[in-house]
């Protein structure tokens, strides 16, 4: 076997034994290098021990680009897979597993997709991103949101180079995705979509999606782990008063108009790193502290302690990780309006949505007074929501549903995700 597949139970203590209505599930997964910190990456090993964790048996088949991206050509083919959807495939590794469901998480780049019609059994894919309409995957572009490709200008992604700023990079995007979204193989394969957000869920209906096959079922994550603990909720003198900005330090962030709008005096610790350091640095602000990267195991131990989680996304996002780890925490959040974080804070009460910039001043009054009476909602909104226990009950109705559908029988219909 290629030593760059993973096939292999994951490990969790006190998993119970299997009993029948438990799945053999396979998940399917790229991993994106560790150069850039990923949520989904993080997102794709919780749902594996949370399935596991509820008694299903899972096996994780992956290919890692930390590894792959060192072998000589991987650069050329990488870019001739994604293009001609012929490459690198999970087919063998599946047809010894057996499963009954195979969750694929995300193929690009290491990945083909000419393998997806030749495996017979049930098929749900999760729509982390927009990269099946879009080459840079954000639905963004020089500064808001972009909707060219996807609306019917096919070729508009490799007109401006949409995938790391050149035409070359995103020629293979742009050659894959000519015929839309809706044509995607995996889009066109899988029995089941599951979207993360009412956002995401309806631009992929805009974009040509059959609602049948779609599922919204939002991420989570866990509270009293490592990674968010529960009882991190001290508050200290020197994060008492402060706001926290938790990301990439890149254009679609928002996080420049963040700081040039920021108000002097409303003290605020960015978290993360990326192309736009440098300018960040020279925005910031006295009260403005760039902390750099840092853990998860780190961010989840600082949360607790500040006023607010301040999320000032400028495209429209999946289910962005960090604001359900505030939501754990107790942490309110305040959104500029237009992702997908800021509709959900406007229909579970976590928090306020903002404008534009100019409007940041007094959102930041305002919430300063009101957001430590929403602490304790917050916590339960995330337990209602956003944990394990709820995500593990909806994907298991999407199996089933994918997997009554694979055998021929009708599907009974999907309750609510939320």
């Amino acid at each position: 076997m290629d030593d760059t597949m993973i096939e292999a139970p994951l490990l969790h203590q006190g998993i119970p034994p299997r009993n029948p209505a438990a799945y053999r599930v396979a998940l399917v997964h790229s991993f994106y290098s560790s150069r850039r910190p990923s949520g989904e990456n993080a997102a794709v090993l919780d749902q594996a021990e949370a399935l596991r964790g509820a008694g299903h048996d899972v096996t994780l088949v992956a290919a890692h680009t930390d590894t792959l991206e060192t072998e000589r050509g991987y650069a050329l083919r990488a870019a001739v897979q994604v293009a001609t959807g012929r490459g690198r495939s999970p087919l063998a590794q599946l047809r010894r597993l057996g499963p009954d469901v195979v969750h694929v998480h995300n193929l690009f780049p290491n990945f083909a997709t000419d393998w997806l019609n030749r495996w017979p059994g049930a098929l749900v894919a999760t729509l982390h991103n927009y990269r099946p309409a879009c080459a840079s995957a954000t639905l963004f572009r020089e500064g808001t949101m972009c909707t060219a490709c996807p609306d019917g200008d096919r070729w508009a992604g490799l007109r401006h180079g949409c995938y790391r700023g050149g035409r070359s990079a995103t020629l293979p995007l742009a050659w894959a995705g000519r015929r839309g979204a809706a044509a995607h193989p995996l889009l066109r394969r899988a029995q089941r979509l599951v979207t993360l957000s009412e956002r995401s869920r309806d631009l992929y209906l805009r974009f040509g999606v059959p609602p049948e096959k779609l599922a919204l079922v939002p991420n989570f994550v866990h509270a009293g782990s490592p990674a968010c603990p529960e009882d991190s909720t001290t508050v200290t003198p020197e994060t008492a008063a402060r706001w926290v900005y938790v990301g990439r330090l890149s254009e679609e962030k928002g996080i420049l108009p963040l700081l040039r709008s920021w108000p002097e005096g409303e003290p605020l610790d960015v978290i993360g790193s990326g192309p736009l350091e440098p300018a960040c640095r020279h925005s910031a602000t006295g009260t403005v502290r760039l902390l750099g990267t840092l853990s998860r195991q780190e961010i989840a131990a600082r949360l607790p302690r500040y006023t607010g989680l301040v999320f000032p996304s400028i495209c429209p996002e999946g289910a962005p990780l960090v604001c359900q780890e505030a939501l754990a925490a107790g942490v309110p959040v305040l959104a500029l309006a237009g992702s997908a974080a800021a509709d959900s804070v406007r229909r579970d009460g976590t928090g306020a949505v903002y404008g534009d910039a100019g409007d940041l001043p007094q959102a930041l009054a305002t919430a300063r007074e009101r957001f430590p009476a929403l602490r304790e909602h917050c916590r339960r909104m995330h337990a209602e929501r956003y944990s394990a226990r709820s995500w593990t009950a909806g994907i298991q109705a999407v199996y089933a549903q994918a997997m009554a559908q694979a055998a021929g029988r009708p599907a009974a219909p999907l309750e609510p995700a939320c």
